[in-house]
């Protein structure tokens, strides 16, 4: 595996891969890398060419009171995992690299209305910042495929959209969810888990999983989620959100679960330093007429 850390090298690269008529696959990161991250480079490889990640911990996506100067920086530790799982090509810019006008001086990609609620909601100008980075990253590498964790959904759905809005000739494929034994999604934040709290860690699956059994049995939504949010408050989180929406517009659902709708429930919550992230899809059994 070559790692760049430049443009021009990086366009070097691709560009002779292009002649050679190779298709290329981007998997998108910021490092830390988990089992997770790798489930992108494998289902990358199953689809293409070559294999393309990025290792960028981009500063648009984190507000005033995050943890961007926190943030783990394991540039070693993940070139050797993402060698192992047959990365091609690793990019990993410095930030003067990706912004060198600065961060205030960049042009900004927004997605409009998908970005509101949820995550948007909680953290404002999150989506905008992520936006911007991709459509850059996508500018650069120009893949034919790319690929995003579905635990991420609100960001895979926004992606999905930006996609379709600016005409990118790009599939983008979301790959499953990666998790412990015990159902906790993988994340590079559950390093911040004490050890009672990760313990406690895996009662978000738990709540989703038990919020859709009762949305299927018929319970309605203000129901099920009030129920949710007692479950986790006494279990030691602090929901920030736990919403139950369509999946394709993330727009917040009322009333009771019907088979011909999909629909996504997406949770966020604290426990203790980590912020949480997780959710479950309700698909449709038939078409409605």
């Amino acid at each position: 595996m070559r790692t760049v850390h430049s443009i021009a090298e990086l366009r070097e690269q691709l560009s002779a891969w292009q002649q050679q008529g190779l298709s290329v696959g981007f998997a998108p990161t910021m490092g830390n890398l988990h089992r997770g991250h790798i489930s992108l480079i494998t289902a990358a490889k199953a689809r293409c060419d070559k294999v393309v990640s990025s290792v960028f911990v981009n500063p648009l996506q984190f507000g005033p009171n995050e943890d961007l100067e926190a943030y783990p920086r394991t540039l070693s530790a993940d070139q050797s995992q993402l060698q192992a799982a047959g990365c091609d090509l690793l990019f990993a810019p410095p930030v003067e690299e990706m912004y060198p006008a600065g961060q205030a001086a960049v042009s900004n990609v927004i997605v409009p209305e998908l970005t509101l609620d949820h995550c948007g909601d909680s953290r404002p100008g999150h989506f905008d910042g992520v936006t911007t980075v991709v459509a850059k990253l996508f500018n650069l590498v120009q893949p034919q495929s790319a690929f995003f964790g579905k635990k991420d959904f609100q960001q895979l759905r926004v992606i999905k959209q930006m996609v379709v809005d600016l005409c990118f000739p790009i599939e983008v494929v979301g790959v499953e969810t990666c998790r412990e034994d015990d159902g906790l999604a993988m994340s590079s934040r559950n390093q911040y888990l004490t050890t009672d709290e990760r313990q406690s860690a895996p009662q978000l699956r738990q709540t989703l999983l038990a919020a859709k059994d009762s949305l299927l049995s018929g319970k309605p939504v203000s129901v099920v989620t009030d129920e949710a949010q007692k479950v986790l408050m006494a279990a030691g989180f602090e929901p920030d959100y736990f919403n139950i929406c369509d999946a394709n517009s993330l727009q917040r659902q009322n009333g009771v679960y019907e088979s011909a709708q999909s629909w996504v429930i997406l949770a966020a919550a604290k426990l203790g330093k980590a912020r949480l992230l997780d959710n479950i899809e309700l698909i449709a059994t038939k078409t409605q007429q």
